[in-house]
């Protein structure tokens, strides 16, 4: 018999609509009280609703929101209704909020301060509209449609679609303009991974040792971290091998490091970027 599907209970709901809200209104003030001022564009649709504001000098807000809707249909059905209704409510409040924050005075004409300032507000207002279960830009839905027919990840595909939106600003407005938006883009890329994943990012770690036992009870008693052995075979050699397996933080990268080094300076140690964990005992425990 087939589970049901998974219902949000009401705090969980609420939450999502305060944190969806702030997010879309950091992205509208990012646009509205920075970019679009200073004729620095986004990627993705939102970048192509720039370049048709100033086209037509018609309202942000109506083609952010207009252009978004095709794709919002697409995510109702390759992603879901939850995902859907999400990004419907953050589209919607980004679309009024350039509209109410049109008439403000930018903060700053800076060329410098306002793709720096502009781009982290809008990395954060994305990834936490990102992190809650929505997206403002269509995009991503795009790239998922085409890597299917196509030899490209997602994250290469909107590399591209964007590479090329972000080159069409050095037509509309100038191609300084067209510089400082990549900029802009790039600080803003690092910021959505950092507001989804957090300043605590995990990182998976293998050690391979012939002091496997030493190592992993350093590891439980100076770090906290639980660790999980693993039996392999080398392929050289043919002989058995333990492999240990953990979850760090990336502030306690240094500190493994220096365990190894210090109990085993032969150990073939591999550190990776996780981006999300759950369950097991992942939660540290007491140093001691």
């Amino acid at each position: 018999m087939a589970k049901q599907h998974y219902k949000l209970t009401k705090l969980e709901i609420i939450k999502r609509i305060i944190f969806l809200t702030i997010g879309a209104a950091l992205v509208a003030v990012a646009l509205e009280i920075f970019l679009v001022p200073n004729h620095i564009i986004d990627g993705g649709i939102v970048g192509v609703s720039i370049i048709f504001a100033e086209l037509s000098d018609l309202p942000l807000g109506m083609f952010l929101f207009l252009l978004n809707l095709p794709f919002l249909v697409l995510g109702y059905k390759q992603i879901g209704k939850t995902f859907a209704i999400s990004t419907l409510y953050g589209v919607t409040v980004m679309s009024i909020g350039t509209t109410l924050l049109h008439s403000v005075e930018p903060l700053t004409y800076s060329i410098f301060l306002a793709p720096v300032i502009g781009g982290v507000l809008l990395g954060i207002g994305v990834g936490l509209v990102i992190r809650f279960g929505g997206s403002l830009d269509g995009t991503e839905i795009v790239a998922i449609l085409f890597t299917k027919k196509l030899p490209f990840s997602v994250g290469e595909i909107v590399m591209f679609i964007n590479l090329f939106i972000l080159g069409s600003a050095g037509f509309v407005f100038s191609w300084d303009s067209a510089m400082y938006s990549l900029i802009a883009y790039y600080i803003a890329f690092k910021m959505i991974d950092v507001t989804i994943e957090g300043f605590d990012e995990s990182k998976s770690v293998w050690i391979i040792s012939d002091e496997a036992k030493e190592v992993g009870d350093a590891i439980m008693s100076r770090l906290g971290r639980g660790v999980t052995y693993l039996h392999g075979e080398g392929g050289f050699s043919g002989g058995t091998k333990r492999v240990i397996f953990c979850v760090i933080t990336r502030l306690e990268e240094a500190k493994l490091k220096m365990i190894v080094q210090e109990l085993d300076p032969s150990a073939f140690l591999a550190v990776g970027n996780i981006h999300d964990v759950k369950g097991g005992r992942f939660k540290k425990r007491d140093i001691h």
